[in-house]
């Protein structure tokens, strides 16, 4: 595979070639990316009436739960295992609690994971291998007007994923009757009234049936399941990233995490153009992690594949961090970062079907500006799985019912929608546009008190705060008002203010 890609990706062969497990990682890469490819193809046939199923396979094993995908769904099939004492098989099409990102988070939002009884805070704080003084944010812009923002406790913990997926993992296994299964693909779900059938593949590509009250889909962006319930379009806008996990960089500053960092004006590149965005975290050891990142909306022309990201990224690094004579790469960091934007007053994306729910990347219901889907299952884990609990034990677990097991929040789906000014457009956009937009936002957060820019980095902002940043911002530069139009459109506008309708009567049901 590697050999493949010797002329058209050379520097992602040069890379790839020298670190450990290279192929499979490249393997992993294009698969992941076979989702541009499923958007043009027909809406998948996965979930079937149980009548469509054929007879000769024997049942392997019955469960109350099973989870496809074992990276986020296995910290939720933990706590609905250890906590609940359901039974829960977990199969993916890799390696179970294997992650190809590592995770940041604030200490105070890891911290949650303990709320659920299945982690403790001492297993919690031996996952963080680093955390950060500070962290900032800067864009590309004129030095004299520039402002880098500095941001105190906002993901500034570096979380070995793996470590703390392994003691997911752990947990439950401890629960009788609960098991995962690596090397084993998800193909399809057959329906009956009281119950489903989960058809998988192993690594021989022999097909097993599994017997269970619910399925939970944790596929990420990639799940057929997600495609078939969301008429084939399960996202409308994402956040194609990559990156490597690596030391040996001359310019890398261990105590400060830089959260969001562009060097320069958009790439302008055929009929299209991307922002690029960096970011930069200090990890175990001397090790750095570097991420390169764009937004954009699903249906653009620009090449939204990682493996062309990844060639981008090495070409670029050096204008970010400079690679010093003992560079050494460990291991990639890649995926697509999912958005969807909910045309109405509460969430409109469908996460649920009888017997069927969406969890994670899977759902799209977390922000793609900084929280992303780690975030969002630590902060919603501990009401997801008690809600689900109690559908489980009443057998309501129709459509309408697990709709309500939802990770969807008003202020994120509001503020997921400013996303969409962070998508370049080169028809109507000047080439510096997003930079000098956020470079304003920037100083108007930093003329703010310190919580604004906490709770915008964190998906905690009240409606308050969003109307006072977003007056500010309109104040400064007034071309934001004409972006408003090209960036949205009129179906856009509306459904924004559609969002902040919902979030402001959710608020006031609250009081």
């Amino acid at each position: 595979m590697l050999e493949q890609i010797r002329t058209t990706y050379p520097l992602v062969y040069r890379h790839f070639s020298a670190i450990d497990r290279g192929e499979e990682h490249l393997r992993s890469i294009l698969s992941i990316d076979r989702y541009w490819e499923q958007l043009s193809l027909p809406v998948p046939d996965v979930l079937r009436a149980g009548t469509r199923m054929t007879s000769g396979n024997e049942i392997s094993g019955s469960y109350d739960i099973i989870y496809a995908g074992g990276t986020l769904g296995i910290l939720h099939a933990a706590v609905m295992a250890k906590r609940y004492g359901f039974r829960v098989l977990v199969i993916d099409k890799g390696e179970p609690a294997r992650s190809t990102r590592d995770w940041n988070i604030s200490r105070s939002e890891l911290h949650r994971l303990a709320d659920t009884g299945v982690f403790t805070k001492d297993e919690l704080e031996a996952c963080i291998v680093r955390s950060y003084r500070t962290g900032w944010v800067e864009f590309h812009a004129p030095e004299e007007r520039r402002k880098r923002l500095y941001i105190d406790d906002v993901l500034d913990c570096a979380v070995d994923a793996d470590k703390l997926l392994g003691i997911a993992k752990k947990r439950l296994l401890e629960t009788e009757g609960s098991k995962v299964m690596g090397r084993t693909a998800f193909t399809a779900c057959y329906r009956f009234a009281d119950h489903v059938v989960v058809e998988a593949a192993g690594s021989d590509g022999i097909p097993l049936r599994f017997r269970a009250k619910l399925l939970v889909d944790a596929m990420g962006i990639v799940s057929p399941v997600a495609m078939q319930l969301n008429g084939g379009r399960p996202q409308t806008h994402v956040c194609p990233t990559v990156g490597t996990i690596a030391s040996g960089f001359e310019d890398a500053d261990y105590d400060v995490g830089e959260i969001l960092a562009s060097t320069e004006p958009a790439e302008l590149s055929g009929r299209g153009g991307r922002q690029l965005i960096w970011e930069g975290f200090p990890a175990r050891g001397e090790e750095y992690i570097t991420y390169l990142f764009f937004y954009d909306s699903v249906d653009s022309p620009n090449d939204k594949s990682l493996l062309g990201l990844f060639e981008t990224y090495f070409r670029k690094l050096p204008e970010y961090k400079k690679p010093g004579t003992g560079f050494t790469i460990h291991r990639p960091v890649y995926g697509i970062i999912p958005a969807y934007f909910h045309d109405g007053i509460g969430c409109t994306r469908v996460i649920a079907d009888d017997r069927i729910l969406l969890l994670g990347d899977a759902a799209s219901l977390g922000s793609p500006l900084t929280f992303c889907g780690f975030g969002s299952i630590v902060r919603n884990i501990d009401r997801l799985t008690t809600r689900l609990a109690a559908l489980l034990d009443q057998d309501a677990l129709g459509r309408e019912s697990l709709a309500g097991v939802s990770a969807f929040e008003h202020n994120v789906a509001s503020m997921a929608n400013l996303m969409k000014y962070m998508c370049y457009d080169a028809r109507t956009d000047e080439p510096n546009f997003v930079n000098e937009m956020m470079n304003e936002v920037m100083i108007v957060l930093d003329d703010l008190p310190q919580r604004y820019r906490q709770a915008m980095f964190r998906d905690e902002m009240t409606i308050d705060e969003l109307v006072t940043v977003m007056l500010r911002v309109a104040w400064r530069y007034p071309k934001i008002l004409a972006a408003t139009w090209t960036k949205l459109g009129f179906a856009g506008s509306t459904g924004f203010l559609k969002n902040m309708a919902g979030w402001a009567m959710a608020g006031s049901s609250k009081k």
